[in-house]
């Protein structure tokens, strides 16, 4: 008997006809080719962490602010604190360090300690200066925000403004101590004492906005003139909301997203993991842990149930393998017929032991004959991998990015969880802010 084969998509249908007047006909599994695109959709954030301490800060007081910050690896760069707060027996003077910030590691180190000698008193540039604690244009007796003649200047050391008035010296009005916080590596906690009580002009301070950086001059430049994003209204009015609203718009956690492997496999079986249960010791590990995926590979590519499987690792446009930052992608091609399933696996690099996948057992790749198409990122979901005890994401140590060595963080010996389940404290972004999965079949 000769068969004939008409392949048509979405369906593919098999007519048999024979010379002897026994023809038949039956329908094959239909069969398609995909396109899969693992989209890093991760918004560039310029800050770690920002922030912001109400309330006035009176002579004898102290206030003070945590935050986690890891150091950076990259040469050139370093993990580094800003502030700014208020003098307010003035028009438009504000205490914090320079542009550069104070930095918070030294080889490796947390810095902790007495960081005053790196605190300066700054002019905003932004109001005419009167007499220090007697100007009816300053905080305390103006009778409104902003009521000031507009000095249209720059942002300079109060020592170069040459307006002829005498302030205290710093060391004389604050004082700043980072110290280590318990229970954390990466953990600061700063203390900032009003110390003015006895200096020759007491002052309130207020309005403290922070933030986290890696770059120079979040806040401001020496010798330019003031943003408007917020730290006029300090300056000259104790208000931080401004500076806080728009530092926090750019704050965030960034995340590459690491090389990773896919599978097209049958319906009911788990090819990369069983949530609930360790690890299957197959390579999940290396890529939840170090975004390493040849084991793993090497493991799919003899798995019963696994009809197809492969690496991918290198992003589109790039030349050579490598991760996906923010507005890159990985894209992958197979063909897959009715009745196959697919799964895939990328790390969320800011981690000890996270990844991204589809559930357990992979999604169907066609729906009542049809090959599915479209966004499938509602069904993508972040894991914990039990391998590795989590550590504040983005600054922890033993993750990829800080990590001495591979594989160096404490061993967890726990199962593969969903990280809604995990209850580590800490708090992750959601998946559809960090991935996007879209798949497209071939017609």
């Amino acid at each position: 008997m000769k068969k004939l084969f008409l392949y048509t998509l979405p369906a593919v249908l098999m007519f048999a006809c024979s010379d002897d007047d026994d023809g038949d006909m039956m329908v094959l599994p239909s069969m398609a080719d995909f396109t899969v695109r693992i989209e890093n959709v991760n918004q560039p954030k310029s800050f770690f962490a920002s922030g912001s301490v109400p309330g006035l800060l009176l002579p004898g007081e102290q206030q003070e602010f945590s935050f986690e910050a890891g150091p950076v690896t990259l040469p050139g760069a370093e993990t580094k604190l800003s502030f700014v707060t208020m003098f307010v027996q003035s028009n438009d003077l504000f205490l914090g360090p320079d542009e550069m910030g104070i930095s918070l590691y030294q080889a490796g180190t947390r810095v902790t300690g007495d960081v005053t000698d790196q605190v300066a008193l700054w002019d905003a540039g932004t109001e005419v200066n009167e007499e220090p604690g007697t100007g009816p244009n300053q905080a305390p007796r103006q009778s409104g925000p902003d009521t000031g003649t507009d000095e249209n200047g720059n942002v300079i050391l109060v020592s170069e403004s040459g307006d002829g008035f005498t302030y205290p010296a710093v060391n004389e009005l604050i004082e700043v101590e980072l110290e280590a916080l318990p229970d954390s590596e990466t953990g600061f906690r700063v203390i900032i004492r009003n110390i003015s009580g006895s200096a020759s002009l007491p002052t309130p301070m207020a309005g403290l906005a922070w933030v986290i950086h890696t770059g120079e001059a979040p806040i401001f430049t020496s010798g330019e003139p003031d943003r408007g994003l917020g730290l006029e209204e300090i300056a000259e009015d104790g208000d931080a909301t401004s500076l806080t609203t728009a530092l926090g718009h750019d704050t965030g956690l960034v995340t590459p997203l690491s090389p990773g492997v896919w599978a097209v496999h049958d319906a009911g079986i788990n090819p990369l993991f069983t949530s609930g249960s360790a690890d299957l010791g197959e390579g999940l590990e290396a890529i939840a842990e170090d975004g390493d995926p040849a084991a793993l590979a090497s493991a799919l590519a003899s798995k019963s149930g696994v009809t197809n499987s492969a690496i991918f690792n290198t992003p589109v446009g790039a030349a050579a393998p490598g991760p996906a930052i923010p507005g890159g992608a990985y894209e992958f091609t197979f063909t897959a017929e009715d009745g196959d399933y697919l799964s895939f696996m990328t790390m969320f690099v800011q981690s000890n032991d996270l990844f991204y996948t589809f559930p357990e057992g992979g999604i169907p790749l066609f729906n009542n004959g049809m090959p599915i198409t479209g966004d499938f990122t509602s069904q993508a979901l972040l894991y914990d991998a039990g391998t590795e005890t989590n550590e504040f994401p983005g600054a922890g140590l033993n993750q990829v990015i800080r990590q001495s060595e591979m594989d160096a963080g404490e061993e967890e010996n726990g199962v593969v969880t969903n990280i809604n389940n995990v209850g580590d404290g800490f708090t992750y972004p959601a998946v559809g802010d960090i991935i996007r999965v879209t798949i497209t079949p071939q017609l």
